[in-house]
């Protein structure tokens, strides 16, 4: 609409266009400049997010141990380190269980799982692996209970307690042997009279010497037995400590469940197992039916509390947990069994693999790699 004459409203002297340049103007080729820049550094951050690539793992120690500012670190977070490094692989640690990281890297989530995952036929049929970084196999945590009194009796009717008895009333009467043979004439009134009481005097002196009672009744009066007493005074320090070691580990063992001695009690007791494990899936194929426990520690509780009599996983890694929490109340067997091998998990025709491969050969054969596994796993 026209303005009225004199009523139309004269621009302000800073307006664009008019005078002054207002600061919110911009310059043709200086927007241009910054959507150049924004666009730049949008793709630039696209390109950093698709070049990160995600690995599935879960924590297993020690393996896959977390840090207290969120990252990781163990044997396997060591080893795909030194992968990545000679990849020049960007990469984030994304947790789950054992069926995530297989269903992870078969549905291309993950560029790689790694963990101690063991290498099954089942899993091979979904995923490939690389070769195995580490050899281990089925171990078996029982508990301890305290010992009965039947327990504690035939542990003192053991074949190597028994000859440890034999043996030590063996040297008293060697002792008391030699001393009879120099008291017999010089001391007749202690050690005299036919051979048997004078050994069987002997005997007794060297028996109450040994335990320090000393009741006095006998004593070597020659020269010649008091030199064997002498001697025979320190040897029965020695011996009397040998003989007290002996009785403490008897009755130790009396401490220890005997219901399960190995692999082949298991089809008769109580046995858990990790759920999704491999241990589980070898127990079944076993004719074991083992009860399933989400996690470790709580497998681990259960043998303490004698809810199971065994529970069956990853040697080193139940050593590794029964250090960490359950050391006086679990042990862990001597036998290993059913051969484990720990693979990394990638899908089928990985682009990388040959390259993993060798990076994880050399890395294998390294010191770096021995060191790694002193520290974390310990000589076993």
């Amino acid at each position: 609409m026209p303005g009225l004459p004199g009523l139309t409203a004269s621009p302000p002297v800073n307006a664009p266009g008019h005078g002054v340049r207002s600061p919110a103007t911009t310059d043709p080729a200086e927007s241009v400049a910054d959507t150049r820049r924004d666009i730049q550094l949008e793709t630039q951050a696209t390109t950093q997010a698709d070049t990160q690539v995600v690995i599935g793992t879960r924590v297993v120690a020690p393996f896959v141990m977390r840090n207290d500012d969120g990252g990781y670190h163990g044997l396997t977070v060591a080893l795909w380190d030194e992968v990545a490094r000679e990849l020049e692989l960007d990469y984030r640690f994304e947790e789950t269980d054992i069926a995530g990281m297989i269903e992870g890297v078969a549905d291309g989530t993950y560029f790689a799982s790694a963990a101690a995952l063991t290498i099954t036929s089942e899993r091979e049929e979904v995923v490939d692996f690389t070769h195995p970084f580490y050899v281990t196999g089925l171990g078996i945590a029982v508990g301890r209970e305290p010992a009965g009194l039947g327990q504690a009796i035939l542990a003192l009717l053991d074949p190597e307690f028994l000859w440890a008895i034999f043996l030590l009333l063996g040297v008293l009467l060697f002792w008391g042997f030699l001393v009879w043979i120099f008291e017999r004439r010089g001391n007749p009134e202690e050690f005299g009279g036919t051979t048997a009481e004078g050994v069987g005097s002997g005997f007794w002196w060297a028996a109450v010497t040994m335990t320090t009672v000393g009741y006095g009744d006998k004593s070597p009066r020659t020269v010649g037995g008091r030199v064997v007493g002498f001697f025979w005074m320190f040897s029965a320090i020695i011996l009397i400590s040998f003989f007290t070691a002996s009785i403490t580990s008897s009755l130790t063992v009396t401490q220890i469940d005997s219901r399960v001695s190995g692999p082949g009690d298991l089809p008769h007791v109580r046995v858990g197992a990790l759920d999704q494990s491999a241990a589980l899936e070898f127990l079944a194929e076993d004719g074991v039916n083992a009860r399933p426990f989400p996690t470790l520690a709580e497998g681990m509780d259960a043998v303490a509390r004698g809810e199971v009599d065994a529970f069956v996983h990853d040697a080193p890694i139940l050593r590794h947990t029964m250090r960490e929490g359950w050391e006086g109340e679990v042990r862990i067997l001597p036998a290993v069994f059913a051969e484990q091998y720990y693979g990394i998990a990638l899908s089928r025709d990985h682009p990388e693999r040959n390259r993993i491969n060798r990076v994880l050969l050399d890395y294998l054969a390294s010191p770096q790699w021995t060191r790694a596994q002193e520290r974390l796993l310990g000589r076993y």
